[in-house]
């Protein structure tokens, strides 16, 4: 049965499934064009990490790292090789868009490779809705990425509510108890 936790990082399941995913990047571009971030970032207060655990095993995770108000980065999504196309990286993106609307964000963006390891990948993201977007945070135009965009709905109740301005007084009082609405 899978199960979407909040990272355990003293799991030693997380903590090699983690570093498979830095190997997986070494062939696919330059040092400088790697993005992937290492276990002490995953750590830092401003990012929010999962993992997807089976039993005892970790076999995915992903991240959500602030880069402004209501903007956060999708980072560190990965399935296990052999558990891909089982659903694992959709129930992973579905807890994250969950819990960034929840939290009022408006916008995830990510950035990925553009090898043709990262295929899949591209096409997943803009099955969810991703679409194209310029660099964002502290990216470059750089040959070995593509940036992506999400843009998040809000949730009714979550979040800032934008309110219709009150109409003016008239001066004139009605007694008892204000009724109001919003």
């Amino acid at each position: 049965m899978l199960d979407i936790i909040r990272a355990d990082f003293s799991d030693p399941t997380l903590v090699e499934f983690l570093r498979a995913h830095h190997r997986d990047m070494e062939p696919t571009a330059p040092p400088e064009s790697r993005h992937a971030l290492d276990l002490d970032a995953l750590r830092d207060p401003g990012v929010r990490t999962w993992q997807a655990i089976d039993g005892m095993i970790t076999v995915g995770t992903v991240a959500l790292a602030a880069i402004a108000a209501g903007h956060e980065e999708l980072k560190s999504m990965r399935t296990a090789p052999e558990r891909r196309g089982r659903g694992i990286a959709s129930a992973l993106l579905d807890r994250a868009v969950g819990d960034a609307r929840a939290r009022g964000v408006s916008r995830i963006s990510l950035e990925t490779g553009t090898h043709d390891f990262f295929a899949p990948a591209r096409t997943f993201y803009r099955r969810a809705g991703f679409r194209e977007a310029a660099p964002f945070g502290r990216y470059e135009p750089d040959p070995h990425s593509v940036f992506l965009t999400l843009t998040l709905d809000p949730v009714p109740g979550h979040g800032p509510t934008p309110r219709a301005p009150r109409p003016q007084s008239s001066g004139f009082s009605c007694g008892g108890s204000a009724a109001t609405s919003g």
